[in-house]
């Protein structure tokens, strides 16, 4: 089976093709269109900008994907694309591009959750998971852990509050003015840094659930700098590892605990913030030492941030149980929330 996938839910243009074999899948290509040097002048995201920006790109970086992997219209067996959640000006132009491919090649058509394409960017290079699992997913809009007991078997048990761990990355990024994005930025600093110098706090950790809460690191981090360092230079190295570290901390740690309590089979780490090189390498190794009988997975670093190719192998699963949708029923939703 050959899928082809699609993914507008903000800032990346991205168009993939799948092959499933045997075993595991192949990915044939993967080809994503950045908007980060357009949208570094506006220290983020601007929603009619991005839009645009996948207007200008979509054909042609469909057009990239179709000619590396050297596949015609007919081979294909299905078009995946992300339907929501997200941005809806950017999730349009993605959808209308897969409804008008759909119609063109008389395709079947899967509407694919974005945070369902990130858990299973864990499975292109592992097909074979063990359930049940903790899937603890980061990303700019979203942090939750969800208990997965089998394929599209989903349970929401902890979510953040306020903000996601990747804004709130953004945001202190932005407090301290070093660069967009801000999650590699805080990243590349921290790796100079002390993260014991400062002592932020970890929010929600003394508490029994699964719950997050990433605005009042944020705003401790802001009063810190205005009280402590208003006449100063601030240590920028240390107080990004110290940030970092709180928000690392914190993930871990309710991850850990939901898969002790759920007796997870396996753990997963999904969205753009699992890039984030000292939150793998901690939560991998908890989950080792602390839970031995459990498998830690987690994606290539290319298939961490938004991309068509986690797309595409959920809409393979979705396609294998024909779970399809008509061309003129698919709309963007972008609130469309996986549980």
């Amino acid at each position: 089976m050959i899928i082809l996938g699609i993914e507008t839910s903000c800032d990346e243009t991205a168009v993939s093709v799948l092959e499933k074999t045997r075993p595991g899948f192949k990915i044939l290509a993967h080809t994503v269109a950045s908007q980060i040097k357009t949208l570094k002048k506006y220290g983020g995201v601007v929603p009619e900008v991005a839009a645009r920006q996948h207007i200008l790109s979509m054909v042609p970086t469909l057009d990239t994907a179709l000619h590396t992997a050297k596949i015609k219209p007919k081979q294909f067996d299905a078009i995946a694309v992300t339907a929501g959640p997200g941005l809806v000006t950017s999730l349009r132009i993605g959808v209308q591009a897969a409804k008008t491919l759909a119609l063109a090649w008389n395709k079947n058509l899967v509407g694919v959750n974005h945070i369902e394409g990130h858990i299973y960017a864990n499975f292109l290079d592992q097909d074979k998971i063990a359930f049940p699992a903790i899937c603890l997913v980061v990303s700019g809009g979203h942090t939750e852990i969800i208990l997965m007991k089998g394929h599209g078997q989903y349970h929401l048990i902890g979510r953040t509050r306020d903000d996601a761990a990747g804004e709130a990355f953004d945001k202190v990024a932005k407090i301290l003015n070093v660069g967009y994005p801000g999650g590699p930025r805080i990243q590349a600093l921290a790796q100079k840094g002390d993260p014991k110098r400062f002592n932020f706090p970890r929010p929600m950790l003394d508490r029994d659930n699964f719950e997050f809460s990433f605005s009042g690191l944020k705003t401790s981090v802001l009063y810190f700098i205005k009280k402590e360092y208003a006449k100063k230079k601030i240590p920028l190295p240390d107080i990004c590892a110290s940030f970092q570290q709180a928000v690392i901390d914190v993930l871990v740690t309710k991850t850990v605990r939901a898969a002790l309590k759920h007796r997870a089979k396996s753990v997963l780490l999904a969205g753009g913030v699992a890039a984030n090189q000292p939150l793998r390498a901690q939560l991998g190794a908890v989950v080792k030492k602390g839970l031995p009988r459990t498998f830690f997975h987690i994606p290539n670093l290319s298939l961490c941030t938004d991309n068509a190719s986690m797309i595409a192998i959920a809409g393979y699963y979705h396609a294998v149980e024909k779970d399809f949708i008509s061309w003129k029923e698919l709309d963007a939703n972008p609130n469309w929330e996986l549980v």
